[in-house]
């Protein structure tokens, strides 16, 4: 297995010494792109004027392709499939759709050791210990966010079931993490998925782990508060509300 060299010092960097909780929100619905970007600024925005609270928020998107800020355009192989947005984020093309769990992360990273490298391994390291609870080995490569899995006989012998893209404004982080449980994985065929050619993506169920998005929710919010602190049940439906 090929790893990145850490740069988190001591297991808490990516804690707030305050212990104050984040605020964990599951859509019951799946939300359009648009909506998602201008909730995910509007509360990025009043966290980093102090009004609100951090938040993780989980969704599912109808299909649609994004585009990060390194995206070619030769790797959007079939324009007219689905709508495609600008993301704002870094990173290249992305599919979203049902059975995709897509977790948005607005945190503080004053609050957080102001290291977005830290917060890409911690976020890779969650995915992973995600995976684990499923009997699914995640590994990281060199030179490519994400979390792959192997997958002797497929295309390059491996097979990517999480992509990472973030975007942080004034030490506050948008979007975050995709993780493939159940989606249809033809969907990918319409772009080259993160600029990489040569192998292909996975799921959950692909491996042969039939899981449900509530289970999945579960063990994304048991790792995540082992890594980055507690959460507590939003306390309304709406993200923009301030704290």
């Amino acid at each position: 297995m090929i790893t990145e060299t850490l740069t988190c010092v001591g297991p808490d960097k990516l804690r707030r010494e305050d212990g104050w909780p984040v605020e964990w929100l599951i859509a019951d619905a799946p939300v359009d792109y648009p909506t998602a970007l201008e909730t995910m600024k509007s509360r990025a925005e009043a966290i980093a004027r102090g009004e609100a609270a951090e938040a993780v928020w989980l969704i599912e998107h109808p299909p649609l392709y994004t585009s990060g800020t390194s995206a070619a355009a030769a790797d959007l192989l079939d324009p007219a499939r689905f709508p495609v947005y600008e993301a704002g984020r870094g990173g290249e093309y992305t599919y979203h759709g049902p059975g995709q769990r897509v977790a948005y992360l607005m945190l503080d990273l004053r609050a957080r050791g102001r290291d977005v490298r830290c917060l890409v391994q911690g976020l890779e390291g969650w995915i992973i210990d995600t995976l684990a609870e499923f009997n699914v080995d995640g590994e990281l490569r060199d030179g490519r966010i994400g979390v792959w899995v192997r997958q002797p006989g497929r295309v390059g012998g491996e097979s990517k079931i999480a992509a990472i893209g973030v975007r942080v404004s004034k030490w506050v982080t948008t979007h975050g993490i995709a993780l493939n449980v159940s989606p249809d994985l033809s969907h990918f065929g319409g772009i080259v998925p993160c600029g990489i050619a040569d192998r292909g993506v996975t799921s959950l169920e692909d491996l042969g782990q039939l899981v449900s998005l509530p289970e999945v929710d579960m063990s994304l919010r048991r790792q995540f508060e082992r890594r980055f602190g507690p959460t507590t049940n939003a306390m309304t439906q709406t993200l923009v509300t301030a704290a």
